[in-house]
């Protein structure tokens, strides 16, 4: 029972319906992974296994086809997220005894479809930044070189994949917050169309900035994480990922780019993508290196983050200013000192982003671009300043080749596909047609096979 955790979420559901183990067998399970590992990486640290094992026994006890498509499997929510009777922080002083009464509507509806929550993970305070560390918890690390950042803000939920802590872990994203995390810990994510997983949102629940999306090993288990998260309760997720026919990259129309004209990478990211292009794409007819015109995206997504945080925030950072992170003062206060104009021009620079990349995907199957600047990053840093001549003016402006894509609002899949020089893995992101999910996926799918990636956890080293 110790090795489960080295088996697929999708292999450990067929063994709780076929009655091959039971609920609490797999929170044995990874429990015991947890206690063995965690402390190299500090990926969950909050555990509710107590909570966990009480839920385990009231859906043990269900007919099979009534504990829901995860059939009890245990998954982890990200620290953003409140989970009813479990410390919810945030990663922020401010919240660190806050014990909620009630889960948010996303952890409901997991565990209405037979997710047995038991870990919460790490997140930089209130998701700020790529790098994940607080000062409630510490520093999260990538168990494939634990010098190194996990990334973030779902830097909790990917190191915990990639330690064989987890099968599913759930995360969010703004400014690449799944998919920075995803690359650095080689695991998959979907940052889904606006309006397909959904969330408590106290005062902007119709932002299209920020996502709540699946993370997993593998597509399939990817596929079968975002049924469980979607609003509707259909199976295309699924279904898509174990299509037999799949799609056939020869006959793809694939745009690549490796800088999407607006931001640099770093050598050995621009190697590592040409490595991915020449090796797996090469089968492809139709591939073009061509991308979007993104010109204005910057001060755009400057403006509407900046408001994001101003309206998040603004109620406590008079009161709790000494306890906040300089970081998200400091973008706070941008947005509470910018004008309407300013948030109106950033609206309507949004719009037409929105617009041209739709009218772009109308030519294309998948855009492929890196999903991260650079290659990896220091676990010791706040974020990354100039490495490898790649220029970072603010805290996130690292983030630039996944915020960019955040801002087409189009649905994107992280996909690892190679290893840097110091072992940290390397993904790229698959950005689908509007509402394309099941189709992405199916690509997404395809090209994991081609590539040959190991989906087998790995011991921190």
């Amino acid at each position: 029972m110790s090795e489960l955790y080295k088996l697929s979420a999708i292999d450990i559901v067929a063994k709780l319906k076929n009655g091959d183990v039971s609920i609490q067998d797999t929170l044995d399970a990874v429990s015991a992974r947890h206690n063995a590992v965690d402390k190299e990486i500090n990926a969950l640290p909050t555990v509710c296994f107590d909570r966990a094992a009480k839920k385990a026994q009231a859906l043990q006890a269900l007919p099979v086809e009534q504990r829901g498509i995860l059939c009890g499997l245990p998954v982890t929510i990200k620290d953003l997220t409140e989970v009813e009777g479990v410390r919810s922080t945030m990663g922020s002083l401010v919240y660190k005894n806050n014990i909620p009464k009630t889960s948010d509507q996303l952890v409901q509806r997991i565990e209405h479809r037979g997710g047995v929550v038991y870990a919460k993970s790490n997140t930089p305070e209130f998701g700020a930044g790529g790098i994940t560390f607080n000062d409630v918890f510490g520093i999260t690390r990538s168990p494939h070189n634990i010098r190194n950042s996990a990334g973030g803000s779902s830097g909790g939920a990917a190191a915990s994949l990639a330690a064989g802590c987890a099968w599913l872990s759930h995360g969010s994203d703004m400014a690449g917050s799944l998919r920075t995390p995803a690359s650095f810990c080689g695991v998959t994510s979907l940052r889904p169309s606006p309006g397909t997983i959904r969330s408590d949102q106290k005062y902007l629940p119709y932002d299209v900035l920020g996502a709540e999306g699946p993370m997993a090993r593998s597509i399939s288990d990817l596929a079968l994480f975002a049924d469980a998260m979607r609003n509707d309760n259909t199976n295309s997720m699924q279904q898509a990922a174990s299509d037999v026919n799949g799609c056939s990259i020869k006959s793809l129309r694939i745009a690549i780019s490796q800088d999407l004209g607006i931001t640099q990478v770093s050598d050995e990211v621009a190697t590592l993508f040409t490595q991915f292009t020449d090796n797996v794409l090469k089968a492809c007819d139709h591939l073009t290196e061509h991308h979007p015109d993104l010109n204005d995206v910057h001060d755009a997504f400057d403006a509407l983050r900046a408001n994001v945080f101003a309206v998040g925030l603004e109620s406590i950072l008079d009161d709790n200013r000494d306890l906040i992170k300089p970081e998200v003062q400091w973008n706070a206060d941008k947005g509470l000192a910018q004008t309407s104009a300013q948030i109106r021009s950033g609206l309507r620079a949004q719009g037409g982003i929105v617009n041209r990349a739709a009218q772009f995907m109308q030519d294309v199957d998948v855009l492929i671009c890196p999903a991260v600047s650079i290659a990896s990053a220091s676990a010791e840093v706040r974020y990354p300043g100039e490495p490898e001549g790649v220029p970072v003016p603010d805290y996130y402006r690292w983030l630039a080749i996944a915020y960019a894509t955040t801002m087409t609002t189009l649905p994107i899949i992280t996909l690892p596909v190679g290893f840097s020089k110091d072992g940290t893995p390397f993904a790229v992101q698959l950005i689908g047609k509007p509402w394309g999910e099941a189709e992405l996926i199916k690509i997404a799918r395809t090209l994991e096979q081609l590539s040959g990636w190991d989906t087998t956890p790995t011991d921190p080293v």
